[in-house]
């Protein structure tokens, strides 16, 4: 099961069905299933307050995966901050939407296990992104 939902802001406008099949499919090319996948879209402020409480981090991101998965079955409360990913669209010249579909895949693959804490695995991470997007550019034809 995978839910979508908000706290402190408007629900981001998402095409739920097609991004349920997406995230199914980034995940059987992982050899994993879905369990339970929380998405929680927020404002900075508190996702800045997770990161404190749970991380003991004191700084702002876009996203923070809490992975409960077990035996390839991928489960997680995925918490994404839409004010970071709106200002990074706008740094980084792109669609509001394209930067939404990126971190929400970014969660996932973090759930199959791949991290992005040194500059090689981030450049994978990157690489594993681009394949995901295109293959949600291939679902919405």
């Amino acid at each position: 099961m995978i839910s979508f939902s908000s706290i402190d802001i408007s629900m981001p406008s998402l095409n739920q069905e097609l991004l349920k099949q997406w995230i199914e499919q980034v995940a059987a090319g992982y050899k994993c299933r879905i369990g339970t996948i929380n998405y929680l879209f927020c404002t900075d402020e508190h996702i800045l307050s997770v990161n404190r409480q749970f991380l003991s981090h004191d700084y702002y991101t876009d996203i923070i995966t809490f992975d409960y998965s077990n035996n390839h079955i991928l489960s997680g409360d995925i918490v994404i901050s839409i004010d970071t990913i709106r200002s990074n669209a706008q740094l980084l010249g792109i669609e509001f939407q394209d930067e939404l579909h990126r971190v929400i895949i970014h969660g996932v693959l973090h759930l199959t296990g791949q991290g992005d804490k040194t500059a090689e695995a981030e450049k994978i991470m990157h690489q594993k992104e681009d394949l995901a997007l295109k293959l949600l550019s291939t679902l919405t034809r």
